[in-house]
């Protein structure tokens, strides 16, 4: 273990998974304890981050649980991600004043992107078609846009949301200086 990180945290760690992972279980300290084949003192101590456990007492404990022991050892993710105006990776389109930053790429087992697009009036942006099964969900935040499938595009304002599919031929174009908006890409 690295001298920077706190001798004490993993077992921080392991107890707050402990306590989610029987949590969702639905299983009491002394029913997770019988069927890990562990004394409940054992188990409350590990749950209170105190003890020291073997790898075998949390390998009983994720097999009781049902979850890979990988979900009692690793450090937490935090649940809250932020971006600030202006940060991210953005691109900018060659073919209009269209600028677009990712905010959440698709994680592992989902598939779907988020962008916050900026949109200037003058040009249109022109989408050829995703891979089959897209869906792009808008919602403007400030300005007008008017988007969507060659031939069923619509004009849209602060606070309107749209959904249509991202497969065929479509279009996103400014009507308005400052147009801003939120794209999710959702393929299915």
């Amino acid at each position: 273990m690295s001298d920077s990180v706190p001798a004490r945290l993993p077992l921080d760690w392991i107890a707050a998974s402990l306590r989610r992972e029987r949590g969702r279980a639905g299983l009491s300290l002394s029913e997770l304890a019988k069927r890990a084949g562990i004394a409940k003192s054992t188990l409350s101590q590990l749950e209170g981050a105190g003890g020291n456990p073997s790898m075998e007492t949390i390998w009983a404990l994720a097999v009781a649980l049902g979850v890979p022991f990988s979900t009692l050892v690793e450090p937490p993710v935090s649940a809250v991600q932020v971006i600030r105006a202006g940060e991210g990776p953005t691109v900018h389109s060659e073919q209009s004043s269209y600028l677009a930053t990712l905010l959440s790429a698709s994680p592992p087992g989902a598939r779907r992107d988020i962008y916050y697009v900026w949109l200037e009036p003058g040009t249109v942006r022109d989408s050829e078609p995703h891979i089959p099964g897209t869906v792009e969900h808008i919602v403007v935040g400030e300005g007008r846009v008017k988007a969507g499938p060659h031939g069923e595009a619509v004009e849209l304002g602060p606070g309107d949301y749209m959904s249509y599919r991202g497969d065929v031929p479509h279009a996103y174009e400014a009507l308005a200086d400052g147009t801003k908006f939120v794209l999710i890409m959702q393929h299915v």
